[in-house]
C-alpha cells in the first residue's frame, strides 16, 4: 500500500478542513456551518476552499451566495472516509484521557431497559468493590443502535447488545441467551398450565405488545401467518408487565423483562419457533479497554454464566 506521504493532497489535509465540510453537509448553509463551529463565513469559505485545493476536487455546490450548500459526489465520497477519520482521531482523544486518569477514571457503560434491571445491579456492585475510584457513567437507550452508534463514536466504553450486531468496529462476547416466555396474569386460566403454548394460540389471546423496542416478536408472528389483536403497546417493560397482571391481555417478552419476585405474574414456555435473544457486552475493537473494563466484561460473564450457562466457545470472542 501507498505511504500516505506519496499522496500530497491528503497528506495536507487537516481535521478542521474535515470538521468544516462535515458541518457543512448537515447544516446545507455556509452561514449556519459557521455559527455551529464558531467561525465566520469567511473563514468556512476559505477552510473549504482550502481542502478542495489539497484534493483538486469541487466538494461543494453554493447556491443562492452562502445561504444554501450542498455536496457533490466527490464531496459526498469524501465525507464518507472524513466520517471514519474524524471518529478514530475522537476515540484516539478518549482513549489518551483514560490512560491520563488510570484508575480513578470513567468507564462510560451503555444499556437498555431489562439488562438495566436485572444484570445491573450486581454487576456495579461488585464493580465497585474491586474498583472505588472508578465513576461508572450509564447511558440509557432503549435501541441498542444508538448505544452502538456511541461506541464507535468513543461516546462509551462499552454497551449491552444484542447479537447479531450490525456492522461497525466492533468486538462483542456473547453474555447471556434470553429465550422469549409468554407472560399471563396468575388469575388467568392458562397460568397452571403446563404445556408449552403455540405461537398460533396467540390469535385467539389479547395481545399487549411493545410499540417499538422490542418489536421483534409481533414481527416474527406476522411473518408466520399468525395474526394478532393487539390491546394496548408500550415500550416501558413494567407497563407492560402491570397490563399483564391486571389482566387486560398476554405479552410475548424476553424472560429477563420479568422480575422473579413478582407473583402477579407467570410466564409460559414457547413452542418452538422464536429465537432466544442474544446479548452481548460490546467495546470498540480499536480501542484499547482499561483494566476496569476488562473486569466488568469478567463480572458480567461469570453473573450471566450463572443464570443461563456459558455460551459456546465458536460463539465467543476475545476481547
Amino acid at each position: 500500500m501507498a505511504d500516505i506521504s506519496e499522496s500530497v493532497g491528503w497528506a495536507g489535509v487537516e481535521l478542521r478542513h474535515l470538521l468544516t465540510l462535515r458541518a457543512v453537509a448537515e447544516e446545507r448553509s455556509l452561514t449556519a456551518a459557521a455559527r455551529r463551529l464558531g467561525y465566520s463565513q469567511p473563514a468556512v469559505s476559505q477552510q473549504l476552499a482550502a481542502l478542495e485545493g489539497l484534493l483538486e476536487a469541487r466538494l461543494v455546490e453554493r447556491r443562492g451566495g452562502v445561504r444554501e450548500a450542498s455536496l457533490t459526489d466527490a464531496g459526498r465520497l469524501v465525507l464518507v472516509h472524513a466520517a471514519a477519520i474524524l471518529a478514530r482521531a475522537q476515540a484516539a482523544g478518549a482513549e489518551l484521557d483514560q490512560l491520563k486518569s488510570g484508575a480513578a477514571g470513567r468507564l462510560r457503560l451503555g444499556v437498555f431497559p431489562s439488562v438495566g434491571a436485572r444484570v445491573l445491579p450486581p454487576l456495579l456492585q461488585r464493580l465497585a468493590g474491586r474498583w472505588p475510584r472508578v465513576e461508572v457513567e450509564l447511558v440509557e437507550d432503549a435501541s441498542d443502535r444508538k448505544l452502538l452508534d456511541q461506541v464507535e463514536a468513543a461516546e462509551l466504553d462499552l454497551t449491552f447488545a444484542m447479537l447479531p450486531l450490525r456492522e461497525g468496529p466492533f468486538a462483542a462476547i456473547e453474555l447471556l441467551r434470553d429465550p422469549y416466555v409468554v407472560l399471563v396474569s396468575a388469575s388467568s386460566r392458562l397460568a397452571v398450565r403446563t404445556r408449552p403454548l403455540q405461537p398460533r394460540e396467540l390469535a385467539k389471546l389479547p395481545l399487549i405488545a411493545f410499540r417499538h423496542a422490542q418489536a421483534y416478536p409481533q414481527e416474527f408472528l406476522e411473518a408466520h401467518g399468525i395474526s394478532t389483536r393487539v390491546r394496548f403497546r408500550s415500550d416501558d417493560n413494567e407497563t407492560v408487565v402491570g397490563l399483564v397482571a391486571a389482566g387486560m391481555g398476554v405479552a410475548l417478552v424476553p424472560r429477563l423483562t420479568l422480575d422473579p419476585a413478582r407473583d402477579d405474574v407467570v410466564p409460559l414456555e414457547l413452542g418452538a419457533g422464536l429465537p432466544a435473544r442474544l446479548i452481548a457486552v460490546v467495546r470498540h475493537r480499536d480501542r484499547q479497554p482499561t483494566p476496569a473494563s476488562r473486569d466488568l466484561i469478567d463480572i458480567a460473564r461469570a453473573l450471566c454464566a450463572d443464570a443461563s450457562g456459558p455460551a459456546s466457545r465458536q460463539e465467543r470472542r476475545r476481547l
